[in-house]
């Protein structure tokens, strides 16, 4: 069988992807070892910074949202080793002690490191903070997280629209019960990491539940977590003791679901992804790929620093269409760029509704995914909060572009490996923010 062309091209500011499947098919085939998970590697570092003692970290993302997690916390005295998956070392200086910085701490791209880290920023009475971003990162809202910090007693000031740069006046937070309007980690994370330092109980309830890796972590650490399932619901007692631990980083089930979605589209094809973080409130992709009746089997499962993980293998199959909705969004918010591409092969017409919070990710996802997967044949209706995707049309090779958005540039490219012709895609680059080794791993199991 021929193989696929696969080729990653360097232009002076960006680079572009282009992918031109063989006229006879091809097929995915072998192992795939997935970076760390984005959500844990930021914590671990974090919780690091701000723990007594030494953390040491195994398995760590090396895309480029953890890299800035690791600078802004570098410039306010933890000593953070360099990046890399073997072992990352933070010495931690303690809850409260994080030093004023000499300049602007730069969040990049990273959502995750801006609203987690303002509700440490918001606690540390007496210091002065200025936290910005790149292009995308400005752009996107804040107000989320600047409303509950400041019903704690924060000092925020922002752009029109709750929009960063943002400057923030440490100061002794009040804990507050807060219902969160949208079920969110990174609201829920920012809180909570806020009522480490206040006097009593921080609690959030959200109308559904979250991914929980904030809670599993700070327990670790340490901290007295309390959760309550039925009501969705997060509680810190203040004043914690924070120590430093050995962190083990599962595989990013986000980055895992590009694999599942190739293999369960591409005939022939059957790839075992290995050491998958399979945290109950991540599982949503595993849930909705069983609606579409792919053939997903769990092999090897196991608990690793408190988090479950296992071997996913994953065949092609016949898929079947299905709606996604309601509290299974949370669960799979990220991976809904990869799932529409799931839907083009599905038999019927899926619906996606509830996850409006698209609109505000690095790029507004429903849109751009609408539009890119149309240019390639699909037929994709955008709705107000979702998409309508009917299956059963075959895809053509066409230019497109990432919005430089890393899971838009990925589900572009598993998209292109069924079409017909060239597709060539562009800001590819933005796959590094959480996969530096995605086109290596896709030029090696492509057959």
């Amino acid at each position: 069988m021929a193989t696929a062309t696969i080729t990653l091209n360097h232009y002076e500011n960006h680079h572009s992807l282009t992918i031109a499947p063989p006229s006879s098919g091809l097929s995915l085939q072998g192992q795939v070892q997935i970076p760390g998970d984005k959500s844990i590697s930021h914590r671990s570092l974090m919780l690091g910074a701000i723990a007594q003692g030494e953390t040491q970290i195994r398995g760590l993302l090396l895309g480029e949202d953890p890299h800035s997690t690791a600078a802004c916390f570098r410039a306010m005295g933890a000593e953070i080793s360099e990046l890399n998956s073997e072992l990352v070392t933070v010495q931690g200086i303690g809850l409260g002690q994080l030093q004023e910085p000499k300049d602007v701490l730069d969040a990049g791209n990273s959502g995750t490191t801006i609203r987690l880290m303002m509700g440490i920023l918001a606690s540390h009475a007496k210091r002065f903070f200025t936290v910005t971003g790149d292009a995308s990162l400005r752009s996107r809202p804040m107000s989320r997280v600047i409303q509950p910090l400041q019903q704690m007693g924060a000092q925020i000031w922002h752009r029109s629209g709750g929009l960063a740069p943002l400057a923030i006046q440490g100061q002794a937070l009040k804990p507050i019960h807060y219902h969160s309007p949208i079920a969110s980690a990174q609201v829920k994370s920012c809180v909570l990491l806020a009522g480490l330092m206040a006097e009593g109980e921080t609690t959030v309830t959200e109308p559904a539940l979250s991914r929980d890796h904030s809670e599993r972590m700070l327990r670790a650490f340490g901290a007295t977590v309390k959760v309550d399932l039925e009501t969705c619901s997060a509680t810190v007692t203040g004043q914690a003791k924070l120590q430093g631990q050995t962190v083990v980083v599962p595989g990013d089930i986000s980055s895992a679901a590009f694999w599942m979605v190739a293999a369960a589209i591409v005939p022939g094809s059957e790839l075992l992804i290995q050491n998958v973080g399979i945290n109950p409130t991540r599982t949503g992709i595993l849930e909705a790929l069983s609606q579409m009746e792919a053939d997903v089997t769990l092999e090897n499962q196991r608990t690793v620093t408190g988090e479950p993980v296992a071997d996913v293998r994953v065949r092609h199959s016949s898929l079947k269409a299905c709606t996604i909705a309601g509290d299974l969004i949370p669960r799979l918010i990220d991976e809904i760029p990869i799932l529409a591409v799931a839907a083009i092969f599905a038999q019927g017409t899926t619906v996606i509704r509830d996850a409006a919070e698209l609109r505000v990710k690095e790029s507004d996802r429903l849109s751009v995914m609408a539009t890119q997967l149309s240019r390639m044949g699909a037929k994709i209706t955008e709705l107000p909060d979702g998409l309508e995707i009917t299956g059963g049309t075959s895809l053509v090779g066409a230019e497109v572009d990432s919005y430089t958005d890393h899971r838009i540039a990925m589900s572009l490219a598993i998209a292109a490996l069924t079409a017909t012709g060239t597709t060539t895609i562009q800001r590819a680059e933005a796959a590094a923010i959480s996969y530096p080794d995605f086109t290596v791993t896709l030029q090696r199991v492509v057959s």
